[in-house]
């Protein structure tokens, strides 16, 4: 065989929901990028899923095409070497003049197909319809799509159209193009169940094929499904004819998520809060199958790709690999569906590609299109930054496309999908999984700092090996002591949170906040950068005076008003001088879940407790959740980002104002919060971003705090050190 291939896709769905239309293509902005398609090339991919969607060519008339911006994409996919596989529905129904359930609806499709062929002689890989089944389920039987049904008889409908679709759109383009390949893709997950649910599990595993046995003719009468179809109000004649008339895919592509296979569990109890399903016979809950305890070969990739290579004996690639998830599961998963992949074809299976996908990321996905937060998941590009930027994912990408393999630090530890913390219930023994037997470690300084704690946590979180330090074990401001700690320690990057916090004693202390803020940054930015390891260290916000009277961006002149913001501003200086690919990362007050020394705590236990309470209203700030921080400051090392970054919180607001905020989510009197500060002059130190605001908003991060707090802040605080910037 020839090499196992990477190929990419872009996250394309255009999909009616209601009486509106979601368009993925132009929710992340490859609508207005033509550029975009020169990144994917320097990439070294040669082979991309790409829309003619019939959406976007006839969006108001199946008689009426514009074709212009199909042609300039298409046009300049040919110019740079790149292969499209033309994706002509995606998620969809069609237009508004059609649906899943329109009888016309296969024709249209297969029209539009025609012309797609005979516009671009030149494409030869074609998916009529992405994931028939899936759509059909999230359409038909789910009620999430439209056109939002709920019963088999819809559920059937729109997966006969889809397939029929299909079938007589390969007919229509190999009459302009005998050499078109069909490339089929489909979700493929499985079912797996306790005792009493196996019945149910072994009916959907049969219904997870139906899609690829309709193509395949095999839906004849000694189908396990053929009289559910007939009870379902298909007619016999609608049937024959996909054993008339088969389309076999000349390539099965699976698209397998983690979420895609699942666990039906009777024990309801044991699942509280959770939604449930019915049968005639049982209540059951429906879960994620990779958070239950079952044999590690009988999910995953690999067992699912071995399925439909064993089940049709047709090459089967994958179409789809992608994780919404932290930067660093986002390649584990990429890695492993590779991996998989390679051991497969090792055994024999015809497996000639993976598609890396969501190339630009996704939007909204995690409420399957259905609620328009703007919730964006990066994929091999950031495109919250202009122009867009890459991640982690476009090294991999980049990687895999030249050489086949890609390493990288966080690859010695295994995915969450295969680490302890994924159950449900912990097993009784044991299995966190490191790839490697000495896994390659962070250095986090800071050790008794709030911010070093949490970068902390959120390591183990995202099961990121580290060593968290405090002054005793290394002291940043002493040449010899960073020296021997990196020697000893060996990291492969370095988190710095250590410094003077005390931003009122700065004024008394200078010397000691310079010693300890802009000496020991600099010195530890040296080494790091002698021995050639990537380094991150925090900022403040307080580099700035506030008089601008507006927010501050990455690229605005420091203008410090006090010690504590003069200390930050060298220590930028220091840092960068000395390690230009270091990441010096300005953010604001934080607060967070796991301390009670923060404004956030503060203002909500005074509250608990009836007192009445006073904040200044003249200062705007941009209050910062820290895990929030922690994730987007280990996402941008991850990236290779380097320069200042501004990582907040979207959101302007003053002292009082975020006071009020947080009594009002959490259902305490907002009118105990008086005005401190009467006729003060106004300042600004918000922060926003011309690099990327990556950060989610300020009320995100308060519904987050009050639920990841679980109320501490109803108890009696206890005593400890104050709040680092």
């Amino acid at each position: 065989m020839p090499p196992l291939a990477l190929w990419g896709g872009l996250e394309c769905t255009v999909v009616r929901i209601g009486n509106g239309f979601r368009n993925q293509i132009q929710e992340t902005g490859h609508q207005d990028r033509l550029a975009d398609l020169d990144r994917v090339a320097a990439l070294g991919l040669r082979t991309l899923r790409y829309p003619v969607l019939l959406e976007t060519v006839s969006p108001h008339d199946p008689d009426r095409q514009d074709w212009r911006w199909h042609d300039e994409r298409l046009g300049r996919l040919k110019e740079l070497g790149i292969s499209p596989i033309a994706g002509l529905v995606h998620h969809g129904s069609g237009p508004a003049y059609t649906s899943l359930v329109d009888p016309q609806f296969p024709d249209i499709v297969a029209r539009h197909a025609a012309r797609v062929a005979a516009r671009y002689p030149w494409i030869n890989d074609f998916t009529p319809v992405n994931e028939p089944l899936t759509t059909a389920r999230f359409s038909g039987l789910y009620g999430h799509w439209y056109p939002h049904g709920r019963d088999m008889a819809t559920f059937l409908r729109a997966l006969v159209n889809q397939c029929r679709a299909v079938v007589l759109s390969m007919q229509a383009i190999r009459r302009i193009n005998p050499a078109a390949r069909l490339v089929q893709t489909e979700d493929l997950g499985k079912a797996f169940g306790t005792p009493p649910m196996q019945y149910q599990a072994d009916y959907e595993n049969e219904r997870r094929w139906l899609s690829f046995d309709l193509l395949c003719g095999r839906l004849g009468r000694e189908h396990p499904w053929h009289g559910i179809f007939l009870d379902a109000g298909i007619g016999e004649r609608e049937l024959a004819f996909f054993v008339d008339s088969p389309c076999p895919p000349d390539l099965i592509g699976i698209n397998h998520y983690l979420t895609s296979e699942r666990f039906l569990d009777h024990r309801l109890a044991m699942y509280p809060g959770f939604h449930q399903n019915t049968t005639a016979s049982h209540t059951y809950v429906d879960v994620e199958a990779v958070r239950i305890d079952l044999p590690a070969r009988s999910i995953g990739p690999e067992a699912r790709l071995r399925e439909a290579w064993e089940r049709y004996r047709i090459p089967v690639a994958v179409t789809e690999a992608h994780h919404g998830c932290t930067r660093d599961e986002q390649v584990r998963w990429l890695m492993e569906v590779w991996n998989a992949a390679q051991r497969l074809r090792a055994e024999g299976a015809d497996i000639p590609a993976v598609t890396v996908w969501s190339l630009l990321g996704a939007v909204d996905w995690n409420s399957l299109l259905q609620h328009r937060n703007g919730f964006y998941e990066p994929g091999v590009f950031d495109v919250r930054s202009d122009p867009p930027r890459p991640t982690l994912l476009a090294a991999a990408t980049g990687a895999l496309a030249a050489t086949g393999d890609f390493e990288h630090p966080v690859l010695d530890r295994a995915g969450w999908w295969k680490r302890d913390e994924r159950f449900y219930r912990p097993p009784t023994r044991s299995r966190t999984l490191r790839v490697v037997g000495s896994p390659r470690r962070l250095l986090i300084t800071g050790a008794s700092g709030t911010l070093g704690q949490a970068v902390s946590r959120i390591c183990h979180v995202r099961g990121l090996d580290h060593d968290l330090v405090s002054r005793r074990d290394m002291d940043i401001a002493d040449a010899a002591s960073v020296e021997a700690a990196l020697r000893a320690y060996r990291p492969w990057a370095v988190v710095n949170t250590a410094g003077y916090v005390r931003v009122a004693d700065a004024e008394r202390e200078a010397d000691r906040c310079f010693r300890e803020n802009a000496e020991g940054a600099g010195l530890l930015a040296e080494a790091c950068a002698r021995l050639g390891i990537p380094c991150v260290s925090f900022s403040s916000d307080l580099v700035f005076s506030g008089r601008l009277g507006r927010a501050y961006a990455e690229s605005d002149a420091v203008d410090p008003a006090g010690v504590y913001g003069r200390s930050k501003a060298a220590a930028e200086q220091r840092i960068l001088a000395a390690h230009p690919e270091a990441l010096v990362i300005r953010t604001s007050a934080f607060f967070g879940p796991w301390d009670v020394y923060n404004f956030a705590y503060a203002t909500l236990h005074g509250l608990a407790q009836g007192r009445r309470l006073q904040a200044p209203a003249a200062v705007a700030v941009s209050p910062t959740y820290v895990p929030d921080l922690a994730h987007a400051a280990l996402d941008l090392l991850l990236d290779g980002a380097s320069g200042i970054w501004h990582l907040a919180n979207r959101g302007h607001v003053s002292w009082h104002g975020f006071a009020v905020m947080l009594a009002e989510a959490a259902g305490l009197n907002a009118d105990a919060v008086a005005v401190a500060d009467h006729g003060a002059e106004p300042a600004v130190t918000v922060l926003t971003s011309e690099r990327g605001i990556v950060m989610p908003t300020l009320e995100h991060g308060i519904d987050r705090y009050l639920h990841d707090s679980q109320d501490r802040w109803r108890m009696a605080a206890g005593q400890g050190r104050g709040q680092g910037r």
